[in-house]
């Protein structure tokens, strides 16, 4: 039979899930894939770019959407295992489970607006035929991407304290700060008092000087905290700050750095994801499209 689309693989793949178990999203591709009576040739079959099985990569994407509805959620990498809410959706005995289906859910509304995107085909570009193919694939790109930041916040957050600290110093020498990897370390890590964690060459010659300040929280960063830090900075006599962190930042503490002398950015967690995809930092670029046009120069006659 032909491989279903990942529309068709949500409600089994939860189904496999309805005992609340954790399991291993490469198990529950074999057993979609024998349910499925797929053969090995179209187990085997690959994405255009080479990159992936085209019936895993379904897998995939079902479960992608499935979580972002939080029906499903992943406790370590791997692994998937049902909410709560998706055991009252396996309650209702929905014949199927489909992008439009999910709409009920505030979450994923709110996914599918991130993504500039509206129902989903088969490898989530949007059926509209309004659109230009070059539309179509910078939304596809956009609706990737927004997955890969959502999944790549969720690995910061996962780290160690020291592994955090290790990737604060690779993104900002990514950057241009720091000099060397090596000398970016050791700044960083020979604080840590006063509400500083370390301090970073601004350029590579080492003209000004940037002090840092790097959070790996939960909760959202109030302002007491980042009035903390513009203090420390003043007690440094130093007018330049950057406090990272992996969670947000209150109303309040946004509205304080704007009010004061010292100049300290804010980077919370979704502005860091976005870094970090941005400098390549955690993150590996698996293939690429490039888009041509005609040179129509080449074809001028002398």
């Amino acid at each position: 039979m032909p491989i279903p689309d990942y529309q068709s693989l949500m409600l089994p793949l939860l189904r496999y899930l309805a005992d609340g178990k954790e399991r291993r999203l490469r198990d529950l591709i074999d057993q979609l894939a024998h349910e499925f009576s797929l053969t090995e040739a179209e187990r085997r079959e690959l994405l255009p770019s080479g990159q992936q099985p085209v019936f895993d990569n379904r897998i995939g994407w079902a479960r992608t959407y499935l979580k972002k509805a939080g029906l499903l959620e992943s406790p370590r990498r791997g692994w998937v295992r049902i909410t709560q809410r998706g055991l009252d959706v396996l309650d209702q005995k929905p014949e199927r489970i489909t992008s439009e289906f999910l709409k009920q859910f505030e979450e994923f509304r709110a996914f599918i607006a991130q993504s500039n995107t509206t129902t989903a085909t088969n490898d989530a570009v949007p059926p509209d035929n309004t659109a230009s193919p070059e539309e179509l694939l910078e939304r596809a790109y956009e609706t990737l991407k927004q997955n890969l930041l959502a999944e790549l916040l969720e690995q910061v957050k996962r780290a160690s304290s020291a592994f955090f600290e290790r990737l604060v110093v690779e993104l900002l020498v990514r950057m241009g700060y720091g000099g060397s990897f090596q000398e970016a370390a050791r700044a960083i890590g020979r604080s840590g008092d006063e509400g500083i964690d370390g301090i970073i060459k601004e350029d590579r010659l080492g003209f000004d000087v940037v002090y840092v300040q790097a959070k790996r929280w939960g909760q959202a960063v109030s302002r007491p905290e980042v009035q903390k830090f513009a203090g420390a900075l003043q007690g440094h006599r130093a007018r330049k700050g950057v406090f990272l962190t992996t969670s947000t930042f209150t109303k309040e503490a946004q509205e304080y750095v704007e009010k004061i002398d010292s100049k300290i950015v804010l980077i919370d967690g979704e502005r860091l994801a976005e870094l970090m995809f941005e400098h390549n930092v955690g993150v590996s670029t698996v293939t690429s499209y490039p888009v041509k046009r005609i040179d129509y120069d080449f074809f001028l006659e002398e």
